[in-house]
């Protein structure tokens, strides 16, 4: 191979396998019932058999799950730490797995003191002065019990305890550590990278282990451990309903590319990172995110919009930020780009947190990082765009032998439909032969009723037969495409934003000259000079 001259050039021929995994995981893990006030009182009143209800009659379980932790690492032998403040829990993870040589099992226990939500009784009054017990929601600091374990097929993952009711927990694993679990014993031979691979002899193998990783095996996990670590919730509390369930709280959904060599690697991002700092504008995020962004008004839609690069020493990294869900890309030990979306908020993207949910953010995840890979192989591969331009610009001959001309770029016509396709692009319910007559006749500054419906058809066939559009099945309507929306922006920024001011700068005689008409006059009198000299 070659040295990589260009970001196309690197994610054509420089990429020796890629694998698509979901990445870290961090659920909620709670039991639905008990997560307001009115069922914390049906527990106590109904579960418990108590008249009052109150938070201090809680106190007996805190304490014996308390003891039951303790009691559990005394008798399995499991190390102990209280961890300090500002101590990396990954650190302290990486230096008992050293001295850890069973197939599965309880590395060691942590306990920390954290924030979180939880309930208290305070003291209210009625109206004839008497006392009662009130619960409310607040927040406190309290324990929480890490149980930092190692599973036979997830490899190392950790469930948190919250010591106080309603002793909501947390489970964080990562799919890329059981991936490699899982290829060990199936007899794939690879080597690692950090989470991920370096070689692997089998990718599709790899890769189909990968893409089993859903609902049901993130559940069988919690099922597994819940049931040979001590929690607060007895057996008779189970089968009376309050049994706990998982929500997804953070996903990470990353695509690894192992590069031929590091060059190729520091090819990408010096290309990248200069012509790419607009990636985090709204208009950009969208074609990303295929997310609908309004920028002003009432219903402008909130969060943070932004690219940002960030440097370890030499080594960069972008970030872009849409709402609470950002896309990192950075090269991984000098060894391989990695791109990975991590959604933190379902409901970004009008997605409950159920757990699910998770093939449709895996979707939205994987969705997300081939289509920034996508912009940027497109702002920097000649040779891709060279056949996209003559594929647009070009005569089509479809199967039947019919001939569609091409879109004539400086047709005032081709810019007017190229423009209204973007105006389209926040219609989630496509547009008509109809509704694109009337955009495109008031971008050229025509009545609409100047332009005929077999126009538009003539129009509509050009942009069909070139996938910008695509016909949605049952309907008179259409919807742009993906690399519609890519080829319709760039060819009106350039028709708007270059071709236009430069040729009105050459065009207009200005008593300074403008650093584009120097440029030109100097390169006309270089080819006479030469032209003479010849």
């Amino acid at each position: 191979m070659t040295v990589a001259r260009s970001v196309g050039d690197v994610l054509t021929e420089h990429v020796q396998f890629e694998i698509e995994c979901i990445d870290r995981m961090y659920c909620n893990v709670y039991v639905p019932h008990l997560q307001f006030a009115a069922g914390l009182i049906g527990y106590i009143q109904r579960q418990l058999g108590l008249p009052i209800a109150s938070t201090a009659s809680l106190a007996k379980i805190t304490d014996a799950f308390g003891a039951a932790v303790h009691r559990f690492a005394k008798v399995n032998r499991v190390p102990w730490v209280d961890f300090a403040k500002g101590q990396r829990k990954d650190d302290v993870l990486h230096e008992q797995l050293e001295h850890f040589t069973a197939t599965e099992g309880v590395v060691f226990i942590g306990r920390a003191q954290e924030k979180t939500a939880l309930f208290r009784t305070e003291k209210r009054h009625d109206a004839h002065g008497d006392s009662y017990p009130w619960i409310v929601k607040t927040t406190g600091m309290v324990n929480h019990y890490y149980f930092y374990c190692y599973d036979d097929d997830f490899g190392p993952f950790f469930l948190k305890f919250c010591s106080y009711f309603p002793y909501n927990a947390k489970l964080c694993l990562n799919g890329n550590e059981r991936a490699k679990r899982l290829a060990a014993k199936a007899g794939i031979g690879f080597t690692a990278l950090d989470n991920g691979f370096a070689t692997v002899d089998d990718v599709a193998a790899v890769q189909a282990i990968c893409g089993s990783l859903g609902p049901a095996q993130i559940d069988g996990l919690l099922r597994k451990w819940l049931a040979i670590l001590p929690h607060p919730f007895t057996a008779a509390d189970r089968a009376a309903g309050y049994r706990y369930e998982c929500s997804v709280l953070q996903a990470e959904f990353s695509l690894t590319q192992m590069l031929d060599k590091p060059v190729s690697g520091r090819v990408f991002f010096e290309q990248v990172i200069r012509d790419n700092l607009d990636i985090g504008r709204p208009d950009q995020v969208s074609l990303i995110f295929d997310r609908q962004l309004r920028r002003r008004g009432p219903r402008a839609t909130p969060g943070r919009f932004r690219t940002r690069v960030i440097t370890c020493g030499v080594t960069p990294s972008l970030h872009v930020d849409y709402k609470h869900t950002t896309i990192k890309q950075y090269h991984k030990e000098g060894k391989a780009l990695r791109t990975e979306t991590t959604i933190n908020d379902t409901r970004d993207f009008g997605i409950g947190k159920r757990l699910t949910n998770l093939p449709v953010l895996r979707e939205i995840g994987f969705s997300a990082n081939r289509r920034l890979l996508c912009v940027q192989q497109l702002r920097h591969d000649p040779i891709t765009g060279t056949d996209a331009l003559a594929a647009i610009t070009g005569t089509v001959i479809t199967t039947t032998g019919a001939r569609i001309p091409g879109l004539r770029f400086a047709e005032q016509r081709t810019h007017a439909l190229l423009s209204a396709l973007l105006v389209f692009r926040c219609h989630p319910n496509g547009f008509t032969n109809k509704d694109l007559r009337t955009y495109t006749a008031e971008l050229r500054g025509l009545d609409p009723g100047t332009v005929t419906a077999g126009q538009m058809t003539y129009d509509l066939r050009r942009l069909k037969t070139r996938n910008l559009i695509t016909r949605i099945d049952g309907t008179h309507r259409y919807r742009v495409t993906a690399h519609g929306l890519d080829t319709a922006k760039f060819l009106t920024c350039v028709q708007d934003r270059v071709l236009r001011c430069g040729l009105a700068e050459l065009a207009t005689a200005t008593p300074t000259p403008s650093p584009l008409r120097s440029a030109a006059t100097a390169y006309r009198t270089a080819v006479e000079n030469l032209t003479t000299a010849a």
